[in-house]
């Protein structure tokens, strides 16, 4: 009798992978399924906090009409971080920092940094203040950007309170823009700085999205003369 069992057994065991096969399958589906909603729901989750503290700190309507996607990583050389509205001192913020935020891979950006306060909050007759300005990034690469608007750091003048301090990152819809009708702006110089109109360039040049943004909070300290005295020693 042995011998003639061994085809059923055969197929009890094929069934039986089969089975197990099939419940694997299953079980995949249903793992990938809560990955993705996972991820969905951090990505809200993430939008959900970026709309709240840039319409909190009234970046939004001051400088934007409508929250960047997410918060883009803004690290200085000494250390600090840009982090939504947190205090740093200008002498924290006084050398170009690093700017990272999600990128597609062949696309180009373009990154403002404005203060929004100047000469303060309560009566800011001359926004926007352009402190940064660079186009043509490919990727998060921004050293090898267009270079407009060369970085200067927050000069707060003395009493005039807490200035924000504003980084917007936009996407170039169609690849690489010629910027060469665009004023050039040395360090050494304010020229083009006062009641800059950021929203004006971004119509002006077509550019898409608003993909990433942050902020600090700065007011007066010890290094704030030295800037402005940089910034009267050129003309361009």
């Amino acid at each position: 009798m042995a011998p003639a069992s061994l085809p059923s057994a055969r197929r009890r065991t094929a069934t039986v992978a089969l089975v197990s096969l099939w419940l694997c399958l299953v079980l995949d589906d249903i793992s990938s399924a809560s990955g993705d909603a996972t991820t969905a729901a951090t990505s809200n989750n993430m939008t959900t906090e970026v709309q709240q503290v840039f319409a909190q700190h009234e970046v939004i309507p001051d400088v934007i009409d409508a929250a960047p996607k997410e918060f883009a990583k803004i690290t200085y050389p000494s250390g600090v971080t840009a982090s939504g509205g947190n205090e740093l001192r200008p002498t924290q913020v006084k050398d170009q920092p690093r700017v990272e935020w999600t990128a597609k891979p062949d696309a180009y950006y373009t990154l403002f940094m404005v203060d929004p306060d100047a000469p303060n909050r309560q009566e800011p007759k001359f926004r926007e203040i352009g402190h940064w300005l660079v186009g043509n990034i490919p990727g998060t690469q921004v050293e090898d950007g267009d270079h407009m608007y060369a970085f200067v750091g927050s000069g707060p003048p003395n009493g005039s309170g807490l200035h924000r301090y504003v980084f917007l990152v936009y996407e170039q819809p169609g690849g690489k823009i010629d910027f060469s009708k665009a004023p050039r702006v040395s360090n050494r110089s304010r020229n083009h700085r006062v009641n800059y109109r950021h929203r004006e360039f971004v119509k002006q040049y077509g550019l898409g999205e608003l993909v990433a943004g942050n902020f600090y909070q700065a007011q007066y300290d010890d290094y704030v003369p030295t800037l402005h005295a940089q910034l009267s020693s050129g003309t361009e």
